[in-house]
């Protein structure tokens, strides 16, 4: 029985990994560095983006494809455990963008994760699933 458990965890998060499409930051550009992407369902309205590599930052911003979500707030977790919390409030549309958010501090920040709240836009019955790309500043 808990071998299963362990199974099943494993296989939830493997899942939950699999969502997400997590882009190996290797870069130090200046400019602006696509960090990760997903899919939003519209079920959870919260999704958390892993970022991997190189992942030093000055700013952050959302770009959102095929269909429009409201972005309510977000947790952007930094390394050491140190986090900010953002609240949003704002609807983005389809090939839209958020506003920038600048991080705290004279220089970029390690950031480790972004989790962010969503709610959906739209009529009811609406299917489609928007895409949603997390994009980091480098100075």
């Amino acid at each position: 029985m808990k071998k299963l458990l362990v199974i099943l965890i494993m296989v939830a998060a493997q899942a939950t990994a699999w969502a997400q499409k997590p882009k190996v930051v290797t870069t130090d550009k200046p400019g602006w560095t696509k960090i990760a992407e997903t899919t939003v369902d519209f079920k959870t309205e919260s999704d958390e983006l892993l970022v991997i590599g190189n992942n030093r930052f000055d700013s952050l911003k959302f770009s959102v494809e095929d269909a429009p979500i409201s972005l309510v707030s977000l947790d952007i977790y930094f390394d050491k455990g140190a986090q900010q919390s953002v609240s949003v409030g704002k609807e983005i549309k389809s090939a839209g963008e958020s506003e920038v958010i600048k991080l705290p501090g004279d220089t970029e920040r390690k950031v480790t994760k972004v989790v962010f709240r969503y709610k959906t836009v739209g009529t009811s019955g609406n299917d489609k699933k928007a895409t949603v790309k997390l994009w980091g500043l480098k100075s």
